[in-house]
């Protein structure tokens, strides 16, 4: 039932036009699992991105896809002033 009203939450978020931002970060081969994890996780803390999706090419680089909501505000402006 919880995963219903995720869903519909989602959905509704979506059709108000709900977008996200991506970045993509590519990590060389010679980055440490250690500190490949560290900068992730500071990216996540501080800048609010999530996981979105990681490539492991055959040469050992990796290309991670982070994402976040695009909050679009609306002005209260002409609101209060109307």
């Amino acid at each position: 039932m919880a995963d219903g009203a995720k869903r519909t939450n989602r959905s509704d978020w979506r059709e108000q036009g709900g977008q996200y931002e991506y970045r993509v970060l590519t990590i060389g081969r010679s980055t440490s699992r250690n500190d490949a994890r560290r900068m992730l996780t500071e990216e996540a803390e501080y800048g609010r991105w999530e996981l979105a999706r990681t490539r492991l090419y055959a040469g050992g680089e990796r290309k991670v896809w982070l994402r976040r909501r695009i909050i679009r505000v609306r002005s209260t402006l002409s609101d209060a002033l109307g």
